[in-house]
């Protein structure tokens, strides 16, 4: 079985997200959407709706799975038996950061991981705009999955 390991902390997801989900649940049998805990961070959504946002928003793809986990991805990898890890890029520097990743996760194991393009009317939107949006009381309807929704 093929099964990929998509992670982040989809504070909250977008539609950059949703883009890489989509387009990387055509490429594996399975997709694991996978939210990482960091307990030095300070999110602006709970963890239950970030979890809630996802399977929402994908609610009739029975390939993807929703989870949590802490500590080194590629542990986790291991331990769910993900061969691949799914990342989109943006732009230049996303790619630099992420190839850096990627070697350190090779490095450490055998874990391949797969990059996609982030669909070009998309690649602006980051989780810390859509936050920032939010904070600003600006309209981020446009650049997330109609399941994000702010409560007020």
């Amino acid at each position: 079985m093929r099964r990929a390991l998509f992670p982040g902390s989809f504070d909250p997801l977008t539609l950059g997200h949703y883009d890489i989900i989509q387009r990387g649940v055509t490429l594996f049998d399975e997709l694991v959407i996978a939210i990482g805990i960091n307990a030095d961070k300070q999110y602006m959504f709970s963890l239950e709706d970030r979890i809630n946002f996802i399977k929402e928003a994908f609610i009739d793809e029975p390939k993807i799975k929703v989870t949590t986990y802490t500590g080194m991805t590629v542990d986790f990898c291991k331990k769910i038996e993900a061969n691949f890890i799914l990342r989109g890029l943006r732009n230049p520097a996303d790619f630099e950061f992420e190839k850096a990743i990627a070697h350190t996760n090779r490095k450490l194991s055998e874990i391949e991981t797969v990059f996609l393009l982030t669909s070009s009317g998309k690649s602006y939107i980051s989780s810390s705009i859509v936050r920032d949006v939010i904070r600003n009381g600006g309209d981020y309807t446009g650049l997330v999955p109609d399941t994000v929704v702010v409560k007020k």
